[in-house]
Parts: C-alpha cells; sequence; structure tokens
C-alpha cells in the first residue's frame, strides 16, 4: 500500500530535553508499530520548546539534535515515515498566524492544561500568548498537513478537540478546507520514576535513552523501593514498589509472578529483585542504545535524513 493510499497520522515531541523511557514506552514504541500502517508524520517541536523555555532557549538546538536521534535508534525509519523539525517549516508559524486572527480566547483559556501546567510550573511567568496559544500552534501543526488522526493519550483529547473546533470554523468562515482529525487512542503503560512519581525529566528522576545499560543499572540499584522493608527479613508489598512497577514493563510473567510472590514473604531481597529488573531492562532496551550509540557517531547521516524528511514534509 503507498503513503498517498494510507490515512496521515501526525506526532511530535518537545525539544525540551533528552527522551526518556517514558517517552519510549508511552510514545515511540507506538509511532514505531504505526509507521507501516499510516502514512506516518513525526516530528521535533522545537518551537513548543520555548513556550516554557524562552528565558533560555539556548539549550533548544542541541535537545533537537539528540531527540532525533533518539528517533531514529527507537526503530523510526527515514524511509517508511517522515521525520523533520517544526522550526524549518515556516509555515507552521503562517498558518497559526491565520487561525489566530479567527480563534476565541475563551477556547484556549478552557483547555485543561493551560491552568494546571501554570501552577505546576508557578516559579515561571506563562503569563504569554506563546504559553497560552500552545494549543493553537499544535492545531497547525497537525491541520497543515491535513492528518487524518493523531495517536494521543486520554490527557491530550482537549487540545485535539480544539484543533477539531478550528478546522470546523476555519471550513464554515471559508471554504471546506481541513479535515477534523480523530483521535487514535493509545493505551501507553505508567513507567515509574525512581523516586515513585511519574518519570519525568521535571522531576530529575528519569532513565534516559541517551544513557548506557551500565548507567541505567546504577539508577536502578538506587531506586526507592517499598518503603516499610527496612530490613532483609522484613515482608514487602509490590503494588507500592516502584522498582516493581518496572518489573511490570520489562520483566517476563514467570519471573514477575516469583518476584511477586517471594517479595511478600521476604524470599527475595530489594537487591536480588533489583538485579532481575536490570536484566530486563537491558533485554527491553539494550539493542536501542547500542542503535543510538552508533548513530551519535554518525550524526550527518542523521541531519541528512531529516534534512530529507523536512523537504518532504514541505511538499505535501
Amino acid at each position: 500500500m503507498t503513503a498517498a493510499s494510507r490515512r496521515r497520522i501526525l506526532s511530535g515531541m518537545q525539544a525540551t530535553g533528552r527522551l526518556h523511557l517514558g517517552n519510549y514506552l508511552g510514545a515511540l514504541q507506538n509511532w514505531v508499530r504505526l509507521q507501516d500502517e499510516y502514512d506516518s508524520f513525526f516530528f521535533v517541536a522545537d518551537w513548543h520548546a520555548l513556550t516554557t523555555a524562552y528565558e533560555n532557549p539556548s539549550d533548544i538546538p542541541a535537545a533537537t539534535r539528540e531527540i532525533l536521534i533518539d528517533f531514529l535508534a527507537a526503530g523510526l525509519d527515514p524511509g517508511r515515515c517522515t521525520i523533520f523539525v517544526q522550526s524549518r517549516i515556516l509555515e507552521h508559524a503562517e498558518l497559526h498566524l491565520l487561525f489566530s486572527m479567527f480563534t476565541p480566547t475563551p477556547w484556549l483559556e478552557r483547555v485543561p492544561s493551560y491552568k494546571e501546567k501554570q501552577e505546576a510550573l508557578a516559579e515561571r511567568d506563562l503569563t504569554t500568548y506563546g504559553f497560552l496559544g500552545y494549543p493553537l500552534l499544535q492545531a497547525a501543526d497537525i491541520l497543515i498537513y491535513k492528518a487524518d488522526a493523531v495517536p494521543v493519550g486520554i490527557d491530550q483529547l482537549p487540545h485535539l478537540e480544539l484543533t477539531r473546533e478550528v478546522a470546523r470554523r476555519f471550513n464554515h468562515l471559508y471554504r471546506p478546507v481541513f479535515p477534523e482529525p480523530e483521535a487514535l487512542l493509545t493505551a501507553y503503560p505508567k513507567v515509574p520514576g525512581l523516586d515513585g512519581r511519574k518519570m519525568s525529566k521535571s522531576y530529575d528522576n528519569a532513565i534516559y535513552l541517551s544513557e548506557t545499560v551500565e548507567e541505567m543499572a546504577a539508577k536502578i540499584k538506587i531506586m526507592v523501593t517499598d518503603p516499610a522493608r527496612k530490613r532483609r527479613n522484613d515482608p514487602g508489598d509490590p503494588n507500592v514498589c516502584p522498582a516493581f512497577g518496572l518489573h511490570l514493563i520489562f520483566t517476563g510473567v514467570d519471573d514477575r509472578a516469583m518476584i511477586e510472590k517471594e517479595c511478600r514473604r521476604a524470599g527475595i531481597g530489594c537487591v536480588d529483585c533489583k538485579k532481575i529488573l536490570i536484566q530486563g531492562v537491558e533485554r527491553g532496551v539494550g539493542a536501542l542504545v547500542e542503535r543510538r550509540r552508533s548513530l551519535a557517531a554518525r550524526r550527518s547521516e542523521v541531519e541528512e535524513a531529516v534534512r530529507a524528511g523536512t523537504d518532504r514534509a514541505r511538499g505535501v
């Protein structure tokens, strides 16, 4: 089936820093599966990173380059999907400007993440149009390619609904141009960070794709576990142990059942439990880490692949 006969999808990631296991398990893995089923467009959203990092934009170009390497290492294939950088296609900004002329401000203010993120990042001044208008730029990113669907989690549905409203309003005011993209709902695992909270760059609790397997192992060794297990012979509760949360993702069913049983009766200690987890993580992402190491040494090839993808995206 040719790209022209397949439905088109689009998704991107902000250039706010290195990608971690949560990004891989929550999005990249799914993108890799989708690239053969859809005419797929994936991009690094470097302009979006400015909405919260406008005071210190110097890190964004380096983050963009590293994320592109992560994309390829994870299995995105420039021959099977289109990979590009947002800011290299100026038409994104042009369409965003045009949309801003007819989009009511209350549409943007009612997006749930607007106030939620303001509260979470209270130490920063986010009373800017860039932050308020972030979902509108996102709408331009999607609609400029006339995407049929967008792979999203449930938390992103309000953003996609705004995109659909913008498409409807444009089509009503002028003429039918933009399809209303559907949500391609993605079920993804909850990936615990080293401290038990959701894995996030902001919490400094992440295991990064750019780390070696040895560096990943060192982080897992100091990962928090069930706080009630103060001694080796104390029974534990896997349901409150962040390390077991990673076992649910990386460890096989039989080993996982053994760990759960033995943890509850203090038959296995946290050190041995983590050794099994380290082996599972290495099996799960070891090949990705090796591909990434190789790609990082061939940056000119990565740049050429992205340049070709950007040209392809611009020509749509």
